[in-house]
């Protein structure tokens, strides 16, 4: 191939409306040719013999004048001593070229790893994270080429008016990574989104009173009786049409009202008491025997004030609590739960609540925190951790014990400094 000494000059003088293609050798830089096209258009390129014995290869360098001779000399440069370290930058270009963006990413890792081996329930939430988050902000970028900033920038925008939400997102979309490197679809242990940290989270901690307590079971009772009375809108004037007082009444089903204690008497959550079906009722030893929950299988106990209530339902179905179809479990308790809490006046109380109330009456009679971590059904200790300012009753009673063997002391004390009248001055 012939070579020529090119020079910035030389080039401004080159024409590219010829119509005729050419190619131009660099004889300083080995490898470098400026490729001119009939149409005009010039490439600069490096040619290269990988160390896989695959024959010569090209790589473009960029377009000319673009790219000037000097820069051009300097990227090919970097391409030898690529070559001379034994790798392939052609090789290495394409692939990153073809290299999945997100998206794609996002997609594989939700069918082939969370719909087979997670719950509904968090395949869900994940596919709304995904998409409704992650997926516009990072979505048709090439995987391997996010960095941690741009997952920071993410987080720190959704997490401006949605901070837990911001932080389950991240912690999603590391687990894309981490799939991601075991199949090799991008370096092994390259997961931008680890190391974020993460917004301080407010737990979510209500329990309900002696009083409140008393004032859900009135409503309970009154809702499958004789109903709530349908709340009044200060503003809406009455009119003729409006049926009586008597009549303006919304009595609920007792499955709804069932559903309702039985969260409270055994810490389930919802869905497990939704879910639960009469065959996983074990009521000789007062148990029950559920066979998949967010935990896995778990056995609960029952108290005499669950199997009560157990007992009083009717069998329509499969499931416990009935719902509109006898072959399919009930998918929510929103309705009766907010009736039922704005006539008990429960102002923020989740329906969540009654499962923190359950344990938290637990550990103010000083059951003990593994106690209650059992009943509940918690896998980590640090879970049922958060019940333990409630777990006063050991604290109290050394408290008490302290307290009165310093106040035995002090009147100890006082009875030994009694004060009497000598020669006109008090004397101990």
């Amino acid at each position: 191939m012939p070579v020529a000494k090119l020079t910035a000059a030389k080039l401004q003088n080159l024409d590219l409306s010829s119509g005729t293609a050419s190619e131009l050798w660099d004889d300083r830089t080995p490898g470098l040719c400026l490729r001119v096209l009939k149409s005009g258009r010039a490439t600069w390129t490096v040619r290269y013999r990988p160390h896989s014995g695959d024959g010569y290869k090209r790589i473009s360098l960029g377009r000319y004048p673009t790219v000037g001779l000097a820069d051009a000399r300097q990227r090919a440069e970097r391409c030898r001593v690529q070559v001379s370290d034994g790798k392939d930058p052609q090789a290495d270009r394409q692939q990153k070229r073809s290299a999945a963006n997100l998206n794609e990413l996002i997609e594989r890792y939700l069918a082939e790893e969370v719909a087979t081996k997670r719950k509904p329930r968090t395949l869900e939430l994940y596919t709304w994270y995904f998409w409704k988050i992650i997926g516009p902000a990072l979505g048709t970028r090439k995987a391997a080429t996010i960095t941690r900033s741009d997952i920071a920038k993410l987080h720190r925008d959704v997490g401006a008016k949605r901070s837990v939400t911001a932080n389950r997102a991240v912690v999603a979309l590391s687990g894309v990574f981490t799939w991601a490197g075991k199949h090799n679809l991008v370096p092994e242990g390259f997961n931008p989104a680890r190391g974020i940290e993460k917004f301080r989270e407010q737990a979510h901690e209500r329990y309900l009173t002696s009083e409140e307590l008393a004032r859900l079971g009135d409503a309970l009772r009154l809702a499958e009786t004789v109903g709530l009375p349908w709340p009044r809108k200060p503003d809406r004037k009455p009119s003729r049409h409006d049926r009586r007082p008597e009549n303006q009444r919304s009595v609920f089903s007792p499955y709804d009202t069932a559903a309702i204690r039985l969260l409270l008497f055994t810490g389930c959550r919802l869905r497990e008491i939704l879910h639960l079906r009469w065959n996983e009722i074990d009521f000789e030893r007062g148990l029950l025997l559920l066979p998949d929950s967010k935990t896995g299988r778990k056995v609960i106990m029952l108290n005499a004030a669950a199997l009560d209530v157990f007992e009083k339902l009717d069998r329509l179905g499969d499931y416990v609590i009935a719902g509109d179809a006898d072959d399919k479990p009930r998918a929510d308790l929103k309705r009766p739960w907010a009736a039922i809490t704005v006539y008990a006046r429960l102002e923020g109380v989740r329906i969540h609540d009654l499962r923190h109330t359950h344990a938290s009456i637990g550990a103010g009679a000083g059951l003990g925190l593994p106690i209650i971590g059992k009943l509940l059904g918690h896998r980590h200790a640090e879970t049922t951790a958060r019940y333990a300012h409630l777990d006063a009753d050991p604290l109290r009673k050394a408290s008490n014990q302290i307290g009165s063997s310093i106040a035995a002391a002090m009147d100890a004390g006082a009875a030994m400094a009694e004060i009497l009248p000598f020669g006109g001055r008090k004397t101990a």
